[in-house]
């Protein structure tokens, strides 16, 4: 029996050494010291023993029991002790490494370029009005003299929720909304998102964004529009651009006007860009027509006004030369990056 307490010893204290997780060293106290350790087991069979030896054999197992507590004692403060210091290692900040570079964000190109039309418009003496995206017939339609049988009305361009709601085609129902509820003079710009049902190319997208213009008052005329979109133009795109007006036809306007600007990338001479003709188609303009100050209880006889319309992606296709507008909605950082 004494060989066999000297061999637990032995066994435990090799353990021991092996040990390095409080886990394990619970799994070995159990088993050399739980209810059916290896220690206990003795104590159960010292009842065969004389009973003078029983004395003795007590003494030893329970020397050799106070041992391996003792050891397992001091194996659980070291590698509490351990665990401590590795913790304390996982937290050490060296002060001399240099910082993380941080990636500082942007403002899109889009709101960039809103952010300067404001401003220009604005130091011009207009004023921002915003309306609803979804839009009623009337005022997406009827009120700006387009027809029932119109080719914007139908599904193949807008998007209708139902006969008479949809899903607004252009700013331009902000116009008529002001026009019906406020007297001239009016001076507003109205930006937001449209819809139209277009294919996604490189220039066209079913939702994008624009900034339409409105001026009424008396004595209003083309040359007041073209001396404004001028300014714009100026202001946007740097010295030395200007505008050509190109006859058109748009139901809100009479007369109306597709309006060019001198190319910002070669000012004139002729690139790729403008396909060699000095000139961008940029925006539609024109003199509101008297038939819609009409319906919007505004007295043409005493009242004129000027209207214009463009879409803000390609304001910024230009002024950025972005050869594709699909770059804009695709929140690719490699591109964005570039308008920090």
């Amino acid at each position: 029996m004494q060989d066999q307490l000297n061999a637990i010893w032995e066994q435990a204290s090799a353990e021991l050494k092996q040990i390095s997780e409080s886990a394990q060293l619970e799994q070995l106290r159990v088993k050399v010291l739980g209810k059916k350790g290896a220690l206990t087991e003795i104590l159960r069979g010292m009842g065969k023993l004389p009973a003078e030896e029983r004395p003795r054999m007590g003494q030893m197992v329970n020397s050799i029991r106070e041992k391996i507590e003792q050891a397992i004692s001091e194996r659980t403060a070291a590698i509490k002790q351990a665990e401590k210091e590795k913790a304390l290692r996982s937290e050490v900040i060296d002060v001399t490494m240099p910082a993380k570079e941080r990636q500082a964000g942007s403002l899109h190109p889009i709101s960039l370029v809103l952010d300067d039309m404001l401003e220009i418009f604005s130091g011009l003496g207009f004023e921002m009005v915003e309306g609803p995206e979804i839009e009623t017939d009337r005022f997406n339609f009827e009120l700006l003299n387009v027809p029932k049988n119109h080719p914007a009305r139908d599904a193949q361009d807008t998007f209708y929720i139902d006969d008479n709601v949809v899903l607004r085609s252009q700013t331009s129902p902000v116009q008529a909304r002001v026009m019906t509820t406020r007297k001239p003079p009016i001076r507003i710009v109205s930006p937001g998102r449209v819809y139209r049902a277009d294919e996604v190319d490189a220039t066209h997208s079913p939702v994008f964004h624009q900034f339409e213009g409105l001026c009424i008052d008396e004595n209003i005329n083309m040359g007041d529009l073209k001396g404004t979109l001028d300014e714009f133009a100026k202001r946007m795109f740097g010295d030395g651009i200007s505008t050509r007006f190109r006859p058109s036809f748009f139901p809100f306007t009479e007369p109306s006007a597709e309006v060019d600007l001198t190319c910002a990338a070669c000012h004139g001479k002729g690139c790729r860009m403008c396909k060699g003709t000095g000139w961008i188609e940029v925006l539609g303009a024109g003199m509101v027509n008297p038939h819609v100050l009409e319906m919007c209880s505004i007295d043409p006889q005493k009242y004129q006004g000027f209207a214009f319309g463009m879409g803000i992606e390609r304001i910024a296709v230009i002024k950025y030369g972005i050869p594709d507008m699909r770059y804009l909605y695709e929140n690719d950082v490699r591109f964005l990056s570039q308008f920090r």
